[in-house]
């Protein structure tokens, strides 16, 4: 059955105009419905309003294999290595140039079904997606191997060759960031992709279908099956035809897809999860700078963000100085209508999420942490939530342990270098940090001991392309991002010539 479609117009400082967004599944290039006669549609909700959106066809696990067969077949003969890394490369290009194109559309479309704002999605996320192809493009013709010497009577040499099918299951915060962090590195070495975006925010993956297709990249290489996790994200993770899977999201979800991908065919796996972030001020430290990028540690994106700087460390000769002017920040962030130009904060994504958040504030009040600011809904409808401060957090807290994501930090002092670098690394995750200080010294000694998979040294919540992004501990397996990613998606051959006659123990 065709899919149908959602059609919305936009009215605002940044984009004007109607918009058309496939809906449903895409599947070797063609948009349908489910082939199972049970699946149901999944309601999509504007999070600014608390209204629903439109109703998403759901996917299931015989979708799934519909969908992985079709990417098998466009491995074995479109892709992969029947296409040379060079003419990958063209495409991606070719793709990167079509999101710079639509940067309005998608950048409208992020803060209609995930309440981002649209400054933020058209300054830093559909900007970002396109880099990232384009980055990965300059990669594609440069996968290759080497040769390595043994004797004289050997030619042995490597191949990085692609992994072949990639199930990909990515989160609702970054939609289409996420998207690019995915497909970028994948497509370049080779591979084909079936993708789970979020059932929450499924819009610029689905227009992200007729880019991809725009761009000539050929039917089947990529195909999106949208869906709940407990259906699709399990078939993707449990199934033999996948050969690598990559999950970014939750901790307690990642160890669901390691254990699947586990019990089937052992195949790759990657998982970007959850952080608690430490962001740790010394009393050296440019306290404006340090002020500012504390806030956009934590405010970021509402707070959801993985490596959100959660954990404020302010040392004792500046801390009343800091959370004066830190306090004065939060109070003067604008929060409301994504789509208002002076609009910091947005919606959290769903009603499970703002319920969620407001219960970790109430269970900050109740172990004895302090509220500065904040700790409160904003408005009368949709899911917004006032920027919040706490004060007095203290090992054991669920606030101070345990990941909120959302615009809530908690904020302690202390006294020395030692005491401060055991309070950051004593948390189960270990995703990024922060350490403001102007003694370079001190920065570098410090970012070495931090148990963690990014330190920003007078910054915070800084991400490129060609930088590698993945955590420690309980945040994750793999890294994302640079040429680290392109692991993630390729085997290594080794391949044996023998130049000479055979030498050895076997006689006729």
């Amino acid at each position: 059955m065709a899919a149908p479609t959602f059609k919305h117009t936009f009215n605002h400082a940044g984009y004007k105009g109607e918009v058309e967004v496939p809906l449903g599944l895409w599947i070797d290039g063609k948009y349908t419905t489910s082939v199972d006669k049970n699946a149901k549609t999944i309601p999509v909700v504007n999070p600014t309003t608390g209204e629903k959106l439109l109703d998403l066809p759901e996917g299931t696990a015989a979708d799934v294999d519909i969908a992985l067969d079709a990417a098998r077949k466009a491995f074995d003969t479109k892709w992969g290595l029947n296409v040379p890394g060079f003419e990958r490369g063209k495409l991606l290009l070719k793709l990167a140039d079509l999101i710079d194109r639509d940067i309005p559309i998608l950048a409208s479309l992020e803060a209609l079904d995930n309440g981002k704002t649209y400054a933020a999605a058209s300054l830093f996320d559909a900007p970002e997606a396109a880099g990232c192809f384009r980055y990965y493009a300059g990669w594609a013709d440069k996968i290759h191997g080497k040769v390595i010497e043994t004797s004289d009577g050997k030619l042995i040499y490597t191949r990085h060759e692609p992994v072949g099918v990639a199930g990909q299951i990515i989160p609702w915060n970054f939609p289409l960031l996420m998207f690019a962090w995915k497909l970028a590195p994948a497509l370049a070495v080779g591979c084909t992709i079936v993708i789970k975006p979020s059932e929450l925010t499924p819009l610029t993956a689905l227009y992200m279908s007729k880019l991809i297709k725009e761009a000539g990249i050929p039917d089947g290489v990529v195909n999106i099956v949208n869906g709940y996790g407990q259906t699709v994200g399990n078939a993707l993770a449990s199934s033999n035809k996948v050969d690598k899977v990559a999950f970014t999201g939750s901790t307690a979800v990642g160890r669901k897809v390691l254990e699947e991908a586990a019990k089937s065919n052992l195949k790759k796996v990657t998982l970007e999860l959850g952080g608690k972030g430490a962001n740790i001020i010394f009393d050296d430290a440019n306290l404006g700078d340090a002020v500012k990028y504390a806030a956009q540690g934590i405010f970021f994106n509402h707070g959801q963000t993985c490596c959100a700087g959660s954990r404020l460390y302010v040392q004792r000769g500046i801390y009343d100085a800091f959370m004066e002017r830190f306090v004065k920040v939060a109070q003067k962030i604008k929060v409301g209508d994504p789509f208002g130009e002076d609009t910091f904060q947005g919606p959290q994504v769903s009603q499970t999420q703002y319920d969620r958040i407001m219960n970790y504030i109430e269970c900050g009040k109740s172990e004895g942490a302090q509220v500065i600011t904040g700790g409160a809904r904003s408005g009368k409808n949709g899911f917004f939530i006032e920027p919040t401060v706490f004060s007095g957090g203290k090992k054991g807290m669920k606030i101070v342990e345990e990941e909120i994501f959302g615009p809530v930090i908690v904020a302690a002092v202390f006294d020395t270098e030692d005491e401060v670098i055991k309070l950051a690394n004593d948390n189960v995750y270990g995703l990024s940090a922060g350490v403001f200080t102007q003694n370079i010294t001190k920065a570098h000694r410090v970012a070495n001991k931090l148990h963690a998979g990014t330190v920003w040294v007078n910054c915070f919540n800084e991400l490129h392309s060609q930088v590698p992004f993945g955590g420690y501990k309980s945040s994750g397996i793999g890294r994302e991002l640079g040429e680290y990613a392109l692991e993630n998606y390729t085997e290594i051959k080794a391949v044996h010539v023998r130049l000479t006659p055979y030498v050895g123990f076997v006689t006729e």
